[in-house]
């Protein structure tokens, strides 16, 4: 008997969406690459399953009903090309290649035309939850045509996470737009990840908590409508794993240099290209970059001076109001994602990304899953032309009631010199977003003055462009 859905690729993100789709009732065959991987997943986790395994391509694109759904769990870039082009010449029309690994969303636009005009249907799919997410249910984010979603709807729906609105997956849009909006989920992902970062320093640092104060912190915020999130519920739990070697706190003997894997950079990237304003990504993009110069920061450390010390003040009072600065900023950020999914809405995929969807998908399954997504949802069902979260009347009284702590939290950390890049990023995409005038009238003059750029006037319509003799 055929099997109804197959998978090439069985590193762990592979082998547990294999097991997930299975549990589902859904047959399946699987392939990997290295024939020892794919014995040793069938002797171990698969066994018993109805899992289908396969030692050829041709023998695994025969072993699967017709129309085929082949999903790839392959690294990005050239090994998704070098997969397609074998599959290629083996599968039919009407059959359907769904890449399920973090493609830059232009490689995706690029695929749905080459398989579409051969006449196979083409899915760029974002896959996010991770190890976890990909086993019990992880949030989907598939893009191409809608007539290749539906083909593929029962199964999707099925393993996504369900939360309390539905499967945690959608329809996203036309061409690269599913990967698109996963992009950007990772760009706010690494914002989310900075803030917290922040949020620790200052707490650490600034207040002077231990790992088991910072782990009751954390964890009664995960409690709280604002905060409880995915992120902050494992960065409580970080906080109580000891170090088997030293019997320290593990978080405290893990060096302080991140790494990133690019969608971080693509999505600073697409935002300067759309020009839709980032900054609190852009801040923690660069914080890793700049966290990743250990030995170049440690011998700095030795000769640039600065401002050190604790907070004297009311150390309750301050951890609440850095849980202020930490939810005011977020928002700032989810605010600066959707935006740029917007932007791209309109001019790269015609319209055709619904945000409020994209919240709602966000809400299980996903490394940013949090409780306030439901909030952004119903701002945008409320207001599908929202032209930003910050004017949304929920979050706009949230700020407007807690700037004043966040405000003082950046400055006791300028005081103690701690860097807050992305908690600052955040304050000023506000101050910039409320201010109904910019003292870019000097820039645009100086652009004139130097090289003639013209500037427009305060005193005449929109897009009459003037140049002044300035000398």
């Amino acid at each position: 008997m055929a099997q109804s859905f197959g998978l090439i690729g069985l590193a762990v993100m592979g082998e547990n969406l294999a097991l997930n789709v299975e549990r589902n009732g859904f047959p399946i065959a699987v392939y990997n690459r290295t024939a020892a991987t794919t014995e040793k997943f069938m002797a171990e986790r698969a066994q018993g399953k109805n899992v289908k395994p396969a030692f050829s391509l041709e023998e695994f694109v025969q072993s699967l009903e017709r129309p085929r759904k082949i999903m790839i769990m392959v690294k990005a870039g050239a090994p998704v090309d070098a997969v397609m082009d074998q599959l290629k010449p083996l599968i039919d029309e009407g059959d359907m290649i769904i890449d399920g690994g973090n493609s830059l969303y232009t490689d995706t636009e690029r695929r749905v035309l080459d398989m579409e005009s051969k006449g196979f249907r083409f899915v760029g799919m974002g896959v996010s939850g991770g190890e976890e997410g990909a086993l019990n249910g992880p949030s989907l984010m598939p893009g191409g045509s809608e007539a290749a979603y539906h083909e593929i709807e029962p199964i999707v729906t099925k393993i996504a996470a369900q939360v309390d609105d539905g499967p945690c997956v959608t329809y996203v849009g036309p061409g690269g737009s599913g990967h698109y909006v996963k992009m950007v989920h990772n760009g706010i992902e690494y914002g989310d990840m900075q803030l917290i970062a922040e949020a620790y320093d200052l707490l650490k640092n600034a207040v002077g908590l231990n790992h088991e104060q910072l782990h009751e912190v954390f964890a009664e915020w995960n409690t709280t409508d604002e905060l409880n999130s995915f992120l902050i519920e494992i960065t409580a739990n970080i906080f109580n794993k000891m170090d088997d070697e030293t019997g320290l706190p593990l978080v405290d003997v893990i060096l302080d240099a991140a790494g990133q894997k690019g969608t971080g950079r693509w999505t600073v990237e697409s935002a300067l290209d759309l020009g839709i304003g980032i900054p609190t990504i852009i801040a923690a993009v660069n914080a890793r970059i700049m966290s990743s110069i250990k030995e170049e920061r440690v011998a700095a450390s030795q000769v640039l001076t600065g401002p050190s010390g604790k907070y004297d003040g009311d150390l309750k009072a301050f951890v609440g109001k850095v849980r202020d600065a930490l939810y005011c900023s977020k928002i700032c950020s989810y605010a600066q994602g959707m935006a740029l999914i917007g932007k791209a809405s309109k001019e790269l995929f015609n319209n055709g990304v619904n945000l409020g969807e994209c919240a709602r998908i966000w809400k299980g399954g996903c490394i940013i899953r949090a409780g306030f997504l439901s909030k952004i949802k119903h701002a945008y069902d409320e207001n599908p032309d929202l032209a930003n979260l910050l004017l949304a009347p929920e979050f706009k009284q949230t700020i407007l009631d807690r700037q004043e702590a966040w405000r003082e939290v950046l400055m006791t950390a300028a005081k103690l010199g701690i860097p807050v890049p992305a908690f600052s990023a955040s304050l000023d995409y506000f101050d910039s977003y409320r201010r109904d005038r910019l003292p870019q009238n000097l820039t645009q003059a100086q652009r004139d003055y130097f090289g003639a750029h013209t500037y427009e006037r305060t005193d005449k319509p929109r897009g009459q462009s003037f140049h002044a003799d300035w000398f």
